[in-house]
C-alpha cells in the first residue's frame, strides 16, 4: 500500500449494540451490549470501505465488571472497585482471556474472538488490542493461564514495600480502605447490590494504579486498579540495566539482543509473555495505555520481543510528555505515539474559536524529525466528541481539522467509531458524564446505531446530515491511504501567504505535499460562517522542486472532484485563485500539461 495507515477505534462492547433504552446505570439486560459476532463480514467490509487499514478493539482483555459469570468459573467483582457497571477496560482482570460480555457463549469466548480475528484478516484488515502494563484490576485472577504461567503477585513477598521481583508495591501491616465517595456518588448509582454488603478485602494494601501510595486512595485516584512494579524502587532508583547511548540509533534486533543475557524484573517477563500470547493468536499490534508511566527500558525489552516475533506489528503508545517522545520512539521502539499535546490540543482550540491557524506551523517544526511517529486524531475514548456542546457543538466543525490532521504528515490517522456520523455523546450512562462516549457502562451510541441499521450496516436509518458526513470521511480517508504524496515531502505555505497574499488570514491554513508522481496543494477554512477569496501563492522553491515551467496547469480537488482552478506560473512563482466556503477544504492535485 502506497498511502497512510488509518486506525478505526471501536469500543467493542458498544459497537454492535442495537438497544436504545439508555437507562443510567442500566444492566446488560436493560441496555444491551455488543458482541464479537456483531462484527460481521458486512460490518468489516463497510469499515474497510471507509478507508480503514487497522481496527483497534478497545476492551477485549477480560476486565472487572458487574455481571454474574460464576457458572463459567469467573468470580464476581466487587462493585465498590469497579467504575460503572460494565467496568473500565483498563482494569484488566485476566490477560489470557477476553471479556465474557462480548461472547454469545461466554464458555467459548476466546474461540469467538479467534474467529473474529480470522474474519478481520479475511477482510484485508489488521487487529489491534489494548495492553495496560502500568496497572491491573484490584483483584486479578487468571482462570485460563497457559501452563506454567502464574498470576501477578502470586509469589510476591508481601512483608516488604518493595522488592525488584515483586509485581506490586505494598503497605505492610495496613489494609486497603475504599475512598470516601464524593459529589453524591455511590457504586452502581446507589443500587443495593448483594455483593456490596460484603467488605472488599485487600491485605496488605497495594499502591493504586496512578501511583497513590495511600492505603485509602482518593476518590479521584484510579482506586479500581493497582500499580505494577517494574524494578523501580520507591525513591526512583532503577534495579535493571539501562541502554547505552548508542542504542538510540539501533534497530529492534540490536535491542532484543541486548536483553538476552540481562537480569530481567519479573513483571517485564509477565508482560512480554502476554504480548507474545496475543501475537501468536494473530493480533497485529497493541495500543499501550499510559505508556509513559512505565520505564522506557521495559519498552525496549517488550517491543523488541514483539518485533522479533512479528516485524510488522503496530505498536502505539499513549504518551503525553513531548520531552519524552524521542526516548519512547528511539529507545522504547514505539512505532507511534499520540499527538495530543501538540496537534490535537491546537486544533481543538482553533475549532472552539480560541486559537489562530498561525499556531499550527510551529508543530511541524518542533516534531519534524519524528512526524511519522505521531498518531493524529480528533476523537478517541478519552476525549470529548467533536459534536458535543463542550467541544465544538457540531460535527461539521471538525471537517477542516480532519482534512489537515489526515494530510499534514506521514503519520497514521485515527478515527473513533461514531465520529464519522457525528455522534455527540449526549447520554448520561451512569459513571462519568456526557460529552464522552461512556467506557464504564452499558449504553447505546445513537448516531452510530442509525448507521448500523439493526445489523445491516448500510446507513439505512441515518439522517441525510449523517450520511453526508460519513461520505466526507470516506472520501478523505480513502484518498489518504492511496496517495503517494502524503507519504512524501511536506512544505508549509501558510506563512508565505500570511505575509504576501491579501485577504488570506488566520482562519485559513495551507501547505503542499508531493512525491515524484503526485503534487498536492491543501487548504482549509476553519471559519464557521465566512467565505474567503484570494490569490494563493506558491513560492518559487516549491515550483522548482516540482520541475514546473512557466504557464498554466489545471488543479483539481481530490475530495469531491468538482472544484477546479488554474495554477499560473510566471517567473518561476505560482498563483491560484481560491474561493473557499466556511468549513471547506480542498486537496488540489496539480495536473501535468
Amino acid at each position: 500500500m502506497n498511502g497512510k495507515k488509518v486506525i478505526y477505534q471501536v469500543f467493542t462492547r458498544l459497537f454492535g449494540n442495537t438497544n436504545t433504552t439508555n437507562k443510567p446505570w442500566g444492566t446488560i439486560k436493560e441496555n444491551g451490549v455488543g458482541k464479537f459476532n456483531h462484527f460481521t463480514d458486512k460490518a468489516l467490509q463497510e469499515i474497510k470501505n471507509l478507508g480503514v487499514t487497522h481496527i483497534w478493539f478497545t476492551g477485549v482483555p477480560h476486565h472487572a465488571l458487574i455481571n454474574d459469570y460464576t457458572k463459567y468459573g469467573i468470580s464476581n467483582d466487587h462493585p465498590a472497585v469497579v467504575k460503572g457497571r460494565a467496568g473500565s477496560p483498563y482494569a484488566v482482570k485476566d490477560y489470557y482471556n477476553v471479556n465474557p460480555d462480548l461472547a454469545d457463549n461466554p464458555a467459548n469466548r476466546l474461540q469467538e474472538f479467534k474467529q473474529l480475528i480470522e474474519r478481520i484478516h479475511n477482510a484485508g484488515l489488521k487487529v489491534i488490542i489494548d495492553i495496560v502494563p502500568n496497572h491491573i484490576a484490584r483483584r486479578y485472577e487468571g482462570k485460563t493461564n497457559p501452563k506454567g504461567v502464574e498470576d501477578f503477585g502470586a509469589t510476591d513477598n508481601t512483608n516488604v514495600t518493595y522488592h525488584r521481583d515483586n509485581n506490586f508495591y505494598y503497605n505492610p501491616g495496613e489494609k486497603f480502605t475504599l475512598p470516601e465517595w464524593l459529589h453524591g456518588y455511590m457504586p452502581l448509582g446507589g443500587e443495593k447490590h448483594p455483593i456490596l454488603k460484603a467488605e472488599f478485602k485487600e491485605y496488605p494494601a497495594k499502591w493504586t494504579g496512578n501511583g497513590s501510595r495511600l492505603s485509602q486512595p482518593h476518590f479521584y485516584d484510579w482506586y479500581e486498579t493497582v500499580k505494577l512494579n517494574y524494578g523501580v524502587t520507591p525513591d526512583g532508583m532503577k534495579e535493571f540495566d539501562e541502554l547505552p547511548h548508542e542504542y538510540w540509533q539501533s534497530d529492534y534486533k540490536a535491542h532484543h539482543a541486548f536483553w538476552q543475557e540481562k537480569s530481567i524484573p519479573n513483571t517485564w517477563k509477565k508482560f512480554r509473555d502476554i504480548a507474545l500470547y496475543w501475537t501468536d493468536m494473530g493480533v497485529d499490534g497493541f495500543r499501550y495505555d499510559m505508556a509513559e508511566m512505565v520505564p522506557v527500558e521495559f519498552w525496549s525489552f517488550m517491543n523488541s520481543s514483539i518485533k522479533t516475533k512479528n516485524p510488522e506489528a503496530l505498536l502505539l503508545g499513549e504518551v503525553y510528555d513531548p520531552a519524552q517522545y524521542r526516548a519512547f520512539i528511539y529507545l522504547g521502539k514505539m512505532d507511534y505515539l499520540y499527538d495530543k499535546v501538540e496537534l490535537y490540543d491546537t486544533l481543538k482550540g482553533i475549532m472552539q474559536g480560541a486559537g489562530s491557524t498561525d499556531t499550527i506551523s510551529g508543530i511541524l517544526y518542533r516534531l519534524g524529525d519524528i512526524e511519522h511517529h505521531m498518531l493524529h486524531f480528533l476523537e478517541n475514548h478519552d476525549e470529548q466528541r467533536i459534536a458535543s456542546p463542550d467541544f465544538a457543538g457540531s460535527a461539521t466543525m471538525g471537517k477542516p481539522a480532519m482534512v489537515l490532521s489526515a494530510t499534514i504528515s506521514t503519520s497514521p490517522t485515527m478515527v473513533y467509531f461514531g465520529q464519522e456520523v457525528g455522534e455527540p455523546a449526549s447520554n448520561n450512562a451512569g459513571f462519568g458524564s456526557p460529552t464522552r462516549t461512556s467506557i464504564f457502562d452499558y449504553v447505546g451510541v445513537p448516531h452510530h446505531q442509525r448507521w448500523m441499521n439493526n445489523g445491516l450496516f448500510d446507513g439505512g436509518a441515518s439522517t441525510p446530515k449523517e450520511k453526508d458526513l460519513r461520505n466526507f470521511y470516506q472520501r478523505l480517508l480513502n484518498f489518504t491511504i492511496n496517495s503517494s504524496a502524503l507519504m512524501g515531502q511536506y512544505q508549509e505555505i501558510h506563512g508565505h501567504n500570511r505575509h504576501c497574499t491579501p485577504y488570506y488570514n488566520e482562519h485559513v491554513f495551507s501547505f503542499v505535499r508531493y512525491s515524484n508522481s503526485e503534487r498536492l496543494i491543501i487548504i482549509s477554512n476553519f471559519h464557521p460562517t465566512d467565505t474567503f477569496g484570494f490569490e494563493l501563492g506558491i513560492p518559487a522553491d516549491i515550483i522548482s522542486a516540482w520541475s514546473l515551467t512557466d504557464g498554466e496547469y489545471k488543479i483539481t480537488d481530490q475530495l469531491y472532484g468538482s472544484a477546479t482552478t488554474q495554477l499560473r506560473i510566471s517567473n518561476g512563482k505560482g498563483h491560484a485563485r481560491v474561493d473557499i466556503a466556511p468549513l471547506e477544504s480542498f486537496i488540489f492535485k496539480v495536473e501535468d500539461r
